[in-house]
């Protein structure tokens, strides 16, 4: 990897820190929260009487309804700002688990896990929340500090998984699922913070913003953003699977009890130092190449972790490797879409860009449970895991971040 030179950025101004903490709170709650689902798996089936199949669906679903519905969360940031798309997302996502806490039908818990918590997401997570950090910071700051929020989300990855696995074992499934809802709810004023306020420091703005019709068609008939698009969707496969069976997969190998939620919350602690070190390393290095690695290491890692005998080291070891690439694709590839078309309408772009990441999800915590029914055995999906972080990294190598010939904008470079 060749750095591609830019001069050490100045700290940052007071209101770029404070727009950092809020987004780190907010993807802090939904994310964090996100991660525990996994604890929930045997406990639905166990109190409920819910096939895990069943479970399952509810959970790839909203995935799914995540990845439908973030290009219109994001086009609607776009235009109309962050703050009320927050508020409307940290809601529906407390009303989907409340709902979660309290049904025993199928259907409902369905309805609750999927479609209002993959609406719920859609609003408070990355397309929304981290995109309103990339237009507030300046063009040589955003790629940092992008990672920075992202390292800073991974606080409800560290300390939710415990808490969750806690409040099952004292007061049960209802009461730690009516908390998380409460935890999303305060979480949505942090969204005011969010409010854009442009920085005038950096000369290459905009002289002639193009219509989303413009921008997606160049996106569209670029090839680096197609290929950056279908190696998003292993990033969405592997991270859904692992955190949602993982749990599971520990439990088969007849591993303590308690150890899936310290793996949970080691991949949240080296999540923090991975989104920062990649959102470092967009900075100095072209994103798509340390992207490559970054796919290319984690599935090597999985072979690593399903070939070799389990032991708590082994699993501590496996949760570290996944910590520091867990999501450290999120600031590469939103800085990368944010290098070569601008911030105008970045939230759009990344939103169409994330909704391959969420077929993938949808694919991976959906598929672990079907293959589980039918098998009793989460063995060929690790496979298929494995083998698809090679794929991305292949897809990644070639993609260049030359802006669109057509381009009617100066793109902002990070």
């Amino acid at each position: 990897m060749q750095p591609i030179g830019a001069a050490r950025s100045r700290l940052f101004g007071s209101h770029l820190v404070i727009v950092i903490v809020a987004a780190s709170v907010i993807i802090s709650a939904a994310m964090g929260t996100r991660q525990t689902f996994g604890l929930f798996l045997g406990p639905l089936a166990v109190e409920r009487g819910l096939p895990v199949g069943t479970i399952a669906l509810a959970i790839a679903l909203h995935n799914l309804v995540w990845g439908l519905a973030q290009p219109l969360a994001g086009a609607a940031a776009d235009r109309y700002g962050a703050p009320p798309l927050v508020a409307l997302g940290a809601f529906a996502y407390a009303g989907g688990l409340a709902i979660a806490a309290s049904t025993t039908s199928p259907i409902v818990l369905v309805l609750g896990m999927g479609l209002l918590v993959g609406i719920g997401m859609s609003c408070t997570t990355f397309g929304v929340v981290l995109t309103a950090v990339g237009r507030t910071a300046s063009a040589e700051k955003r790629s940092l500090a992008m990672g920075l929020a992202s390292a800073g989300g991974s606080v409800g990855q560290i300390s939710l998984a415990p808490i969750a696995q806690l409040t099952i074992d004292s007061w049960g499934l209802s009461a730690s699922l009516f908390g998380l809802a409460i935890l999303l709810a305060f979480a949505a004023p942090f969204g005011l913070l969010l409010a854009a306020r442009r920085t005038t420091t950096t000369p290459t703005l905009e002289l002639q913003t193009p219509s989303l019709g413009e921008i997606l068609a160049q996106a569209l008939h670029h090839r680096g953003y197609r290929l950056l698009t279908l190696g998003f969707f292993t990033c969405g496969f592997q991270l859904a699977f692992i955190s949602t069976y993982l749990p599971g997969y520990l439990s088969l190998c007849h591993m303590p009890v308690g150890l899936s939620a310290v793996a949970l919350s080691l991949i949240g602690l080296f999540n923090m130092v991975g989104s920062w070190a990649c959102g470092w390393l967009g900075g100095r290095f072209r994103q798509q190449y340390v992207l490559g690695w970054l796919y290319l290491v984690r599935g090597v890692a999985i072979a690593l972790f399903f070939l070799m005998p389990k032991s708590d080291a082994s699993v501590v070891a496996f949760a570290a490797v996944m910590g520091l690439t867990w999501l450290g694709t999120v600031p590469l590839t939103s800085g990368w879409v944010a290098k070569v078309f601008g911030v105008a309408h970045l939230g759009t772009l990344f939103g169409v860009c994330f909704f391959s990441h969420q077929i993938g999800s949808f694919l991976g915590a959906w598929l672990g449970g079907f293959v589980f029914d039918l098998t009793g055995s989460y063995s060929p999906v690790w496979i298929l895991t494995a083998v698809a972080g090679a794929v991305a990294a292949l897809l990644h190598f070639p993609i260049k971040d030359t802006a669109p010939a057509t381009a009617m904008t100066l793109p902002a470079r990070a």
